[in-house]
């Protein structure tokens, strides 16, 4: 019972954070993106960009909590919305290339015609982001340790320090040199820094749809190490794959002449001992079809 009240209480810690985070995140990124607008400084929209795409973490991770509290599994969908994780990564993935893209295009129209961009604005911009940052960092970084949903998001803040320190460098420049091209400069800068970062986002979602095995595990090996088990003659019909990030599924046929129970926990406590607790092990009789399993395990 008080194991239980824990957990919810810290849910709703963790929503409440993400709430507060989400609104000064979403008031500076309006601030942001109206001065970017307003003195035509395309390192600012740029950093608008990632601010933007730090939102969209916000919300998914928030989503993903809520989803997960609140959208249990039914007959139509029996994994529930664990996957709703997964399909706003991809969404914005897509949204932060875009933003890099749009930015490297602006970038190199500028060349050659850099527009002259007030630095004053844009050093109390970036000062006042580097302090929104700082304060959604605080608020996250206590609750990051234990979801993954927050964790992605607290990253995508701290990543988004960086662009901040960008554009107070630049606006230094411009208000010491007068250097034109220094807004230009940070701005491609932010936008190289986000796109490698979007593909990855972009290529770990799509392992998880398209159901490809974990990169953490190794399959030839699991399969050797399930073949290994006392009295196990053959292994077939293994397959692992993620359901979500941290939630890694596994199911197998293990066909054995000896005790199924003894085999079946033997091969449980091996998945186990690899972060396979979400397992399906099927034991079955030497010459048996599928369908005649002695035991099954979830």
């Amino acid at each position: 019972m008080g194991s239980g009240h824990d957990h919810s209480h810290g849910g709703d810690a963790r929503v409440s954070r993400m709430l507060i985070a989400a609104g000064i995140l979403t008031v500076f990124f309006v601030v942001e993106l109206t001065t970017a607008l307003l003195i035509g400084s395309i390192a600012l929209l740029a950093d608008a960009g990632h601010m933007l795409t730090d939102l969209v973490a916000m919300f998914m991770g928030l989503t993903a909590v809520l989803l997960a509290r609140h959208g249990p599994a039914s007959a139509s969908r029996t994994y529930g919305w664990h996957r709703a994780e997964v399909f706003t990564a991809v969404a914005n993935a897509v949204l932060l290339m875009g933003v890099a893209a749009f930015i490297l295009y602006e970038a190199v129209e500028r060349l050659g015609n850099a527009p002259e961009v007030p630095g004053v604005p844009m050093i109390v911009v970036a000062l006042t982001g580097l302090a929104a940052n700082a304060a959604v960092v605080l608020l996250l970084r206590s609750q990051s340790e234990s979801s993954l949903a927050v964790k992605g998001a607290y990253m995508e803040v701290v990543a988004d320090t960086v662009g901040s320190i960008g554009v107070l460098i630049a606006s230094i420049v411009t208000v010491t040199t007068r250097w034109p091209y220094a807004d230009v400069v940070v701005a491609v800068f932010v936008a190289l820094w986000v796109l490698p970062r979007a593909v990855g986002l972009a290529r770990a979602a799509l392992r998880i749809l398209s159901e490809s095995s974990p990169q953490h595990i190794d399959v030839d090996e699991l399969r050797t190490a399930l073949a290994a088990v006392d009295g196990v003659t053959e292994v077939h019909d293994l397959h692992v794959w993620t359901l979500v990030p941290g939630k890694d599924m596994v199911t197998a046929h293990l066909t054995s002449s000896g005790d199924a129970a003894r085999v079946l926990d033997d091969a449980r406590a091996l998945l186990s001992a690899r972060g396979l607790d979400h397992a399906t092990v099927q034991v079955e009789p030497p010459g048996c079809a599928d369908g005649c399993a002695d035991q099954t395990d979830w």
